[in-house]
């Protein structure tokens, strides 16, 4: 498969310029179809077949096989959740946390890696905040911050500035301080090659609606298998223990004691669908394509106005522009489609492997129109 392949593949592009990714990704029409297909056979044939749980168990297991194939897991380190924020609550519900407790954030994470954190507040867990500048990270700050912590949490590809942390260095400087270490890699899997246990990750969490190319509720978990091991979760279902009828309970082996009860399938479905498509298309191709488009956008913004690095690191960038909220509305009149982020107060574009070279055109004639010549009022 093509690039050109997968643009002619997604039905949402018949109708627009579409930039925004990092929200969500619009799915080709076989991935729809996939889950479409799934759910009929489920509801409409399984019941006087081979029943809608074995066939609901089974597709479980094949989803688990390629999410963790496509990660470098192993198959017991893999839970299936509904989004990123669904996997890290399920983490930071599983500890017993005390008053003194420490987790550390940076400023950079997506509510997905704040509110759960906020919450513990309440019971009085310490959430020390690392500054960044620029997306970047002052190492020794972090380690500092990390001294005494009991988790961390960080992005491995910031939503706002689109850079890629160092996540290998950040997670050994976890493990030496004796913190749990987890990372929200919802911007990253799907644009690059992602191999968890390179990584050195206690924990991964992602979702298959954005970089994917996936359906809604399709999330996963990684764990890995002596960490899941040590955490007994709070949240409990049948799913997630070897018995349920048992007057013991034992949880299952691994990261699948984090599924809890009964969800529908076809998401995941679509969800193993869509790993096929980024295979298919390749993730190495998929990078390179990535880069080549935002090279050529950000070569044509002015440096002042630029927020993401002048060298792009993914397909995020974002970019300043006098009124961001206004700029967005207008594009979307013309059918370019982006969105503002709250902080830094910007615009952001995502540029992904169904995008081409007349997508970037487009969005830069656009701004033109909008930005670069300055508004006096209402001149349209």
């Amino acid at each position: 498969m093509t690039p050109d392949d997968l643009r002619a593949s997604i039905p949402a592009l018949d109708e627009s310029v579409y930039l925004n990714t990092g929200a969500h990704g619009p799915s080709p029409q076989r991935v729809v179809d996939r889950a479409t297909q799934f759910l009929e056979y489920h509801e409409y044939d399984s019941p006087a077949a081979d029943g809608p749980y074995p066939t609901a168990f089974d597709a479980y297991e094949e989803v688990r096989e390629d999410v963790a194939a496509f990660l470098g897991a192993e198959t017991d380190e893999i839970a299936l959740t509904q989004s990123t924020t669904d996997g890290i609550n399920r983490i930071g519900t599983t500890l017993d946390w005390e008053p003194g407790d420490v987790v550390v954030r940076t400023d950079l994470e997506h509510p997905a890696g704040i509110l759960p954190w906020r919450r513990l507040e309440r019971d009085g867990v310490e959430v020390r905040v690392v500054e960044s500048e620029d997306g970047r990270l002052d190492v020794d700050q972090y380690a500092e911050a990390v001294s005494g912590a009991d988790l961390v949490c960080f992005s491995a590809v910031t939503w706002n500035y689109g850079t890629r942390l160092p996540v290998r260095e950040l997670t050994d400087i976890a493990r030496d301080a004796g913190a749990l270490s987890v990372v929200d890699a919802v911007q990253a899997i799907g644009q690059f090659p992602v191999d968890v246990h390179e990584w050195g990750a206690d924990v991964v969490a992602g979702a298959g609606h954005k970089w994917l190319l996936g359906p809604w509720g399709a999330g996963f978990l990684y764990a890995e298998r002596d960490v899941a091991e040590s955490l007994q979760p709070h949240a409990v279902g049948y799913r997630g223990v070897r018995e349920p009828t048992s007057d013991t309970m034992e949880f299952e082996p691994g990261a699948k004691r984090f599924e809890i009860g009964t969800t529908s399938p076809a998401p995941h479905v679509a969800l193993r669908e869509a790993l096929q498509v980024a295979d298919e298309i390749g993730l190495e191709r998929t990078e390179r394509h990535i880069a080549d488009l935002t090279t050529r956008f950000v070569d044509e913004i002015p440096d002042e106005r630029l927020v993401s690095p002048p060298e792009p690191e993914s397909g995020l960038v974002s970019f300043r522009v006098d009124d961001p909220e206004d700029t967005v509305e207008r594009l979307a009149d013309d059918g370019i489609v982006v969105r503002t982020i709250p902080e830094p107060n910007a615009v952001r574009a995502s540029f992904h492997t169904f995008n081409d070279e007349s997508d970037v055109d487009t969005l830069l004639a656009g701004l033109e129109d909008n930005w670069w010549q300055g508004r006096q009022g209402d001149q349209r």
